[in-house]
């Protein structure tokens, strides 16, 4: 009987040490999770962001998730955890994950020549045309400089952007290098779409959305329905303003896929438990680990500025994501920004932790700060401010920047005028690359426009430049410097130093 009762009463104190110790772990988990949800309200205060949805995940579970602020200023929606946003460029490891299904199943391989899937695929380089590997799409160096100017101030088609980059010239050698590049994750997205028989849209929505549960994530913005989608806002001189949405779905597979902080942590766990998921996995462990693995050195001018305080020893470009070392770990993550909208994907997988940021403010650098905030939070200790710290960084760059422009106004040339009368520089300006701007007078102004940025002023800086003031102010200001040709007419403009021959 003695033996039974101390039993018994061991039992009993055994039971309640572990509610204890589970009472003990819960309090752990609300006390951090009230601590962090505090630091994202400050951040959110310090960087002025109109809305912002986050989620951390570990050891494939959900610790944290939150939704704040309003979708657009002015209305009192609130952001809820069902809004969208936009993913923009964290879409590229989606669209990556999508090649290595298709690898999975013996239909491409990585190693394989684009032209074999894509036999008009041409670049000014002959040599890199026919030596550029799958594998090449994604990695951001194959010597041709940004073109996001094919996109950014065009109205081109899918086919038309690649058909132009036959005539860009190479910024550097085959794989010598790191020039971010979005339209080669475009052509990526063709391949996919002529080795499945379905639009890359369609295929990662069959193949990962739908697998996922992710029901509501949408591949392109034209296929969002929902009105439960954040406005893009941006500082426009000195106050934050709801601005146009640019869209990205003629280079969809770079950044196109709309989602919510919901949906997205579902991805976020398939991705972080090697691609697992209920009912199977997205892709083969060799390919998961394909899809992580350092493939590129990235230069110190194309990584992120926050290396200036993080201070990682090596920085490196997987498939579709950027890498570094912190605090011992490796540290996959991206970016992902279109005018006004931003997100930002970050993965530990030895931490077996990862986070996710929306938010609708442009370049709202409290996206690196909240990531780095959760993996010291979550995995790795620490109590850095980093969103005040990223704060001061992008400030000063900001600075640099103002003072940078303050000198070039120091050149100004006062009490000048232009060569000629105002009519001798209306006209249309093109370029095969850059496309073209138009010039006409209205009410005996000059005035430019452009068929993606739209219209402006043109005022006159000093002798042939000009300066011209974009109507839709997030745009800035455009410098337009004529050149004379021998005959003393108008031959070309520079245009952000690219010069546009007159038609």
């Amino acid at each position: 009987m003695k033996k039974l009762i101390t039993s018994v009463l061991c039992l009993m104190l055994l039971m309640q040490n572990l509610q204890a110790q589970k009472t003990k772990s819960l309090k752990t988990a609300t006390d951090t999770a009230a601590a962090f949800d505090a630091y994202v309200q400050k951040s959110i205060k310090e960087w002025e962001i109109p809305g912002l949805a986050i989620v951390v995940v570990k050891n494939n579970k959900v610790v944290f998730k939150n939704s704040y602020g309003t979708t657009e200023l002015g209305t009192g929606n609130k952001v809820n955890n069902q809004t969208l946003f936009a993913c923009a460029s964290t879409t590229k490891a989606m669209t990556a994950t999508a090649m290595g299904i298709l690898v999975d199943q013996g239909k491409v391989n990585w190693d394989d020549l684009v032209i074999k899937y894509l036999p008009s695929f041409r670049l000014y380089d002959p040599y890199v045309t026919t030596q550029m590997r799958v594998r090449d799409l994604f990695l951001h160096n194959s010597g041709v400089g940004n073109t996001d100017y094919l996109w950014a101030l065009n109205m081109l088609s899918s086919d038309e952007i690649m058909e132009r980059m036959q005539l860009v010239k190479p910024s550097y050698s085959f794989r010598a290098g790191f020039i971010y590049q979005n339209i080669f994750y475009g052509i990526a997205g063709q391949v996919i779409e002529k080795v499945s028989g379905m639009p890359w849209e369609n295929y990662i929505t069959k193949n990962i959305f739908q697998p996922l549960g992710m029901l509501q994530t949408r591949a392109k913005l034209g296929l969002v329905t929902n009105a439960n989608i954040a406005k893009p806002h941006d500082k426009v001189e000195g106050k934050i303003q709801v601005i146009e949405r640019d869209s990205a779905d003629r280079i969809g597979a770079a950044g196109s896929v709309y989602s919510n902080i919901d949906e997205i942590a579902l991805w976020m766990q398939c991705i972080l438990d090697s691609s697992k998921y209920e009912g199977g996995r997205l892709v083969s462990p060799d390919t998961w680990t394909t899809l992580l693995k350092p493939q590129t050195f990235v230069t110190e001018s194309e990584f992120y500025p926050t290396k200036q305080l993080t201070k990682p020893n090596f920085t490196t470009y997987a498939l579709g994501w950027f890498q570094q070392d912190y605090k011992g770990r490796k540290l996959n993550y991206h970016t992902g920004s279109l005018s006004g909208e931003i997100a930002i994907h970050g993965q530990m997988p030895e931490e077996k932790t990862g986070v996710y940021v929306f938010a609708n403010l442009d370049h709202a650098e409290a996206r690196h700060g909240l990531m780095f905030r959760a993996f010291d939070q979550y995995a790795l200790g620490g109590n850095t401010d980093w969103s005040a710290d990223f704060l001061t960084l992008y400030g000063n760059i900001r600075a640099k920047a103002a003072a940078a422009s303050a000198a070039q106004e120091a050149t100004r040339v006062l009490n000048t005028k232009p060569s000629l009368a105002l009519t001798a520089y209306v006209g249309t300006y093109a370029d095969p690359l850059f496309g073209s701007i138009t010039i006409s007078i209205e009410n005996e102004t000059l005035v430019g426009e452009n068929i993606k940025l739209g219209k402006g002023a043109i005022s006159h800086w000093n002798y042939d430049t000009f300066q011209l003031a974009w109507d839709k102010k997030w745009y800035g200001k455009t410098g337009l410097n004529f050149r004379l040709n021998q005959e003393g007419k108008i031959s070309s403009v520079e245009m952000d130093g690219v010069s546009l021959a007159k038609n």
